[in-house]
């Protein structure tokens, strides 16, 4: 299961997420996060499960900063879904898996 999940940065987003051709869900979290940590293996999990369907990705905000601040992420962890380029769906919080899930599947 491990390393299906991207790390991805400011510099290689728009490549990433924007232009991808299926569905991208976007976790952005900290390393000081303990929230964050509760979620991933969830999404590590689900990152196998949707292989070859949905892209999961995760950003660094301390790290990458742009970003965040341009799709106004406030708290964290928070999972942006994008399709199309366009973010047509959003988690904020510490949710349970079948949540994550939901979203994924509505957004195939």
């Amino acid at each position: 299961m491990a390393g299906d999940v991207i790390n991805i940065g400011d510099s290689d987003f728009q490549k990433q997420v924007l232009d991808s051709q299926q569905p991208v869900l976007v976790d952005f979290w900290a390393t000081w996060c303990a929230p964050c940590r509760a979620i991933a293996p969830s999404v590590e999990a689900l990152s196998a499960q949707y292989k070859g369907q949905v892209t999961f990705a995760k950003m660094d905000i301390d790290a990458n900063q742009d970003t965040p601040q341009k799709y106004g992420i406030r708290s964290i962890p928070t999972l942006l879904l994008f399709k199309g380029g366009k973010v047509v769906d959003q988690i904020v919080g510490a949710v349970p898996k079948s949540r994550i899930e939901d979203v994924v599947r509505k957004n195939l």
